[in-house]
């Protein structure tokens, strides 16, 4: 009788922690607007999602906006989410057999907001603490990353990321950078197969690589280092800013032009005890790439291999829950894993 009971004490014991496991796990739901979602009816472990996918502002159905039309429409997400506020395309000048052309690169953009509650006050959170290479590594896995120094960029330093030099300050500098970092991600499952089938099709020597390498800083932005007027415009809620954490995302060694995730801490406009978290994600994407379709289409191992329908997760390529999986799925997971952190701690 002990025994038994002993046994079925063990056994609800691990019940009561898949419970509280479960328990602690936050749901994503999709919603049409995060700004306009009522505060009041986000609850706790709710996220509340959206990509922009089936807004007007994106493009047909591709789920990516174009640059001009994003900051014509939303300027206020223009102002904080690209690399520095004065951003343009760049113009791009290429001489190919003598001939001379000058072009604008234009930019897609993928766009995803979130929001979730915590159950603590906004000035007990020290972003500091999650300024680090162990966040980093808990939010995804599969992303290796490289403390270095700012004399050590070498991306940057590629042509097709020299618009993205910040004429305000040098990368990596400042007394709000917590950590200068090159990371790399191997793509995964069928991808580099695609990838090395499809190198065989281009005439360009640029060739395809099986991973993505970027340069990017960490910032924690306190109260007096930001626009907190600009930053409650973005979010649209009239409450304290506590903190940002911001990461950009510089220079890309390929698929991307640049990134930049937002993490807004706010006061609970009626709870004082809790936090409205805001996280913001945005990639941009040359144009062409997202053109690249007729040098596939004729090759039906590689038909799947469409950037668009890649980069969307739409292709049997798509694997995996990072990069690979598409960027609605990786969006999601990011802001997903960063939820339960700054739950749990």
């Amino acid at each position: 009788m002990i025994m038994w009971m002993r046994h079925t004490v063990f056994l609800l014991g691990i019940a009561a922690s898949v419970c509280n496991a479960q328990a602690q796990e936050f749901e994503v739901v999709k919603v049409l607007s995060v700004a306009g979602f009522p505060i009041a009816d986000l609850k706790p472990q709710m996220i509340i999602f959206n990509d922009h996918r089936n807004n007007e502002i994106v493009e047909g159905n591709s789920g990516f906006i174009r640059f001009e039309d994003w900051g014509r429409v939303k300027p206020a997400q223009k102002q904080l989410l690209t690399l520095y506020p004065n951003y343009t395309e760049a113009t791009v000048t290429r001489t190919m057999e003598g001939m001379t052309t000058t072009y604008k690169d234009k930019l897609e953009l993928y766009i995803a907001e979130a929001r979730f509650i915590l159950p603590k006050r906004a000035e007990s959170i020290d972003l500091k603490h999650y300024a680090t290479l162990p966040f980093l590594k808990k939010i995804d896995p599969q992303i290796e990353h490289q403390i270095i120094t700012p004399s050590e960029l070498k991306i940057l330093n590629e042509e097709r990321n020299w618009n993205n030099r910040n004429p305000q300050r040098e990368w990596c500098e400042g007394s709000a950078v917590t950590l200068c970092i090159r990371s790399r991600y191997k793509l995964e499952g069928k991808i580099p197969t695609g990838i090395a089938l499809a190198n065989k099709l281009r005439d360009s020597d640029r060739k395809l690589s099986d991973y993505i390498e970027f340069e990017n800083e960490l910032r924690v932005l306190p109260p007096g280092e930001f626009d907190e007027a600009a930053v409650k415009k973005l979010t649209g809620i009239d409450a304290p800013v506590a903190a940002v954490l911001e990461q950009n995302i510089f220079s890309v060694n390929q698929i991307m032009r640049f990134g930049k995730f937002l993490a807004i801490i706010q006061a609970h406009p009626s709870n004082p005890d809790s936090t409205v978290t805001t996280g913001m994600v945005v990639l941009a994407v040359s144009a062409t790439t997202l053109e690249m379709k007729r040098n596939y289409e004729d090759v039906p191992v590689l038909r799947n291999l469409v950037p668009a329908q890649v980069l969307l997760g739409n292709s049997s390529f798509n694997t995996g829950n990072s990069i690979s999986a598409g960027l609605p799925v990786y969006a999601r997971n990011r802001i997903k894993a960063i939820a339960g952190i700054l739950s749990r701690d």
